[in-house]
C-alpha cells in the first residue's frame, strides 16, 4: 500500500510541475502594450491605417509576436490595398492560432485579390484529417489539453489502485490507458506545430512579380511566371541569394531571395 501511495504521489507531483511550468511560460501583459495597443486600435477605427500598422509593428518588435497583432497589421495592410503584405502578417497570425476564423476568412478574402489562383496538391484523407486535427487547437491549446489528460489519468491510475471493486479497477485502468494516449497525442501536437513556428518555410512573394528559375542563377531557364502575395513553401535555403521554393500544386523553381518574405 505505501508502495502504490509513493507512486500516485510522484506522478501527481509530475503533473503539478508540468502546469506549473505552462503557466510561468506564458508572457505577462503589461500595462504599456495595452495602452499601445489602444492607441494602434483608435488609429485603425479612425482610418488611420499607416499610423495603426506603425503601432502595431513597433508593439511586435517590444514585446514579441502575437497572433492579435498580426491580425491588426493584416487588416491595416488590407486597408491600403497592400495585399502582399496583408497576406504576410494573415499568415504569420494563422500560425500562431490556426483556430481564429475570423482569420481565416480575412486570409481567404485577400487571397482573392491575388493575381496567382494556385490549386493545392489533393493529399490522402486521413493524411488531410490528422492535419485538421492537429490545427484545432494551438500550441498553448494542446497542451492545457494535456495536462489535463494527465491529470486525470492520474485520477484513473489512483482509482485502479484503490477502488474496492474490480469494475472501478477495470474503469480506472481502461480510462487511464485513453487518457495516456489523448496526452502522448496533444504533445506530439504541440510540439509539431512549436516546430512549424520555429522552423518556418513558408514564404510570401512580395514584388509585384517574379520570374521562378530552373537554376539560382539570373541566366537560368525560365519556368514560370509569379505574382505578387503567392504562398510558396522553401525547399532549399543553403544559398545566400537564392531560395529554392514549391508550389502547392508541387512545382518548384529558383527565386530571388529579396523577391520573397518569409512568414
Amino acid at each position: 500500500m505505501k508502495s502504490k501511495i509513493l507512486l500516485f504521489s510522484l506522478l501527481f507531483l509530475s503533473a503539478t510541475l508540468l502546469s506549473a511550468q505552462d503557466v510561468t511560460s506564458r508572457h505577462p501583459v503589461g500595462k504599456g502594450i495595452v495602452l499601445s495597443k489602444a492607441a494602434a486600435d483608435s488609429a485603425y477605427a479612425n482610418e488611420d491605417y499607416m499610423e495603426a500598422a506603425m503601432i502595431y509593428r513597433s508593439l511586435v518588435d517590444s514585446f514579441g509576436e502575437s497572433a492579435v497583432l498580426y491580425f491588426n497589421l493584416g487588416n491595416c495592410y488590407y486597408r491600403q490595398d497592400s495585399i502582399a503584405r496583408a497576406i504576410l502578417y494573415y499568415e504569420r497570425a494563422r500560425l500562431l492560432d490556426p483556430t481564429d476564423d475570423d482569420l481565416a476568412f480575412n486570409l481567404e478574402m485577400a487571397r482573392t485579390k491575388t493575381v496567382d489562383k494556385v490549386a493545392p496538391a489533393n493529399d490522402m484523407f486521413f493524411v488531410t484529417l490528422y492535419h485538421s486535427i492537429v490545427l484545432s487547437l494551438t500550441v498553448r491549446g494542446w497542451k492545457i489539453l494535456g495536462i489535463c489528460a494527465f491529470v486525470l489519468m492520474l485520477i484513473g491510475i489512483a482509482v485502479y489502485l484503490f477502488a474496492p471493486a474490480l469494475l472501478y479497477k477495470k474503469i480506472g485502468f481502461s480510462s487511464a490507458v485513453v487518457l495516456l494516449m489523448i496526452c502522448i497525442f496533444a504533445n506530439i501536437a504541440a510540439a509539431q506545430q512549436r516546430s512549424q513556428i520555429n522552423h518556418r518555410t513558408g514564404a510570401v512573394l512580395m514584388t509585384p512579380s517574379a520570374v521562378v528559375k530552373s537554376t539560382p542563377s539570373v541566366s537560368g531557364t525560365d519556368l514560370f511566371i509569379l505574382h505578387e502575395g503567392t504562398h510558396v513553401e522553401i525547399v532549399d535555403d543553403s544559398m545566400k541569394d537564392w531560395v529554392e521554393v514549391r508550389m502547392s500544386d508541387g512545382k518548384e523553381g529558383w527565386l530571388q531571395r529579396i523577391e520573397i518574405e518569409v512568414i
